[in-house]
């Protein structure tokens, strides 16, 4: 259901590496009279099509199969072929603060969120997308799967711009920019002791030179006012970069209490739509 709905945006051929461009074998051809797979569907249509021609089959008269004449040349057969198979040439990073006031139900929309994109990817695209997994609290760690960026909880303030600044950190130490699509999927509650941001938003700047999309989440807490802006909301909105950068750069709110699955698919939607 979520590859009907979704798809990577702002996706590009990059790079130039010949292990990115890989060939399948695959029973595609089709050839008369010879072959490795007989395509029984396709030669009965054609032994029809003769007999039909000698009056052998008229409309609406029965006719014995066994009476048909087989021209070997109506046998039609599938033949191995050499096929181009592109590899998708994208890498995700998912990145969330799992700081102490994270704890309950913000991280649940936010884990959630990001395990069904990743589900999502893992489904679409195979093996074909990497995936790299930040957690932050005033410091940011990468994590080795997304069973572990999952379930890790901890109790600590919260630093946005570590998070933002180890993604740009990586793509610059792998040279990533020049041979893939990069998005970037961030979660946070909207809490920031850096409270107008600028670290975070020069680190956001620096990333919006090389990605294909950020998708921010702010799933708000329960003491936070519905219409009241997070700090994480007030200094992004008060960037431009939403208006300016709106093809690479998305963000979209929750009401941690009253996410339904729905809504989180809605959410998704919203980050990744062109």
């Amino acid at each position: 259901m979520l590859t009907e709905k979704f798809e990577l945006p702002n996706i590009k051929d990059k790079g130039r590496k010949p292990s990115l461009t890989k060939f399948k074998y695959d029973l595609t051809d089709r050839n008369r009279g010879f072959g490795q797979l007989l395509d029984k569907k396709a030669t009965i249509s054609r032994v029809l099509k003769t007999n039909i021609v000698l009056g052998r089959v008229k409309s609406g008269k029965e006719f014995n199969p066994e009476d048909l004449i087989i021209n070997p040349k109506d046998k039609i057969y599938r033949i191995m072929s050499r096929e181009k198979d592109y590899e998708a040439q994208a890498v995700v990073f998912f990145v969330r603060d799992y700081s102490g006031s994270m704890s309950g139900a913000p991280t649940e929309v936010i884990t959630t969120q990001h395990l069904l994109i990743y589900s999502w990817l893992t489904y679409q695209y195979k093996n074909n997308v990497e995936t790299k997994f930040i957690l932050h609290d005033t410091k940011a760690r990468e994590v080795p799967d997304f069973y572990t960026y999952y379930k890790y909880r901890v109790a600590g303030g919260t630093q946005v711009f570590p998070s933002f600044e180890m993604v740009n950190k990586i793509i610059e130490d792998e040279n990533l920019a020049n041979d893939y699509n990069i998005y970037v999927f961030y979660g946070t509650d909207g809490d920031d002791w850096e409270s107008k941001g600028e670290k975070t938003i020069a680190a956001l700047n620096k990333l919006l030179t090389c990605v294909s999309r950020i998708g921010i989440t702010v799933a708000k807490n329960a003491w936070t006012a519905t219409n009241a802006k997070t700090t994480v909301e007030k200094y992004i909105e008060q960037s431009g970069l939403l208006k300016s950068k709106k093809e690479l750069i998305r963000m979209d709110k929750i009401d941690s209490k009253n996410a339904s699955e729905d809504i989180i698919i809605e959410s998704i939607k919203k980050l990744i739509s062109e």
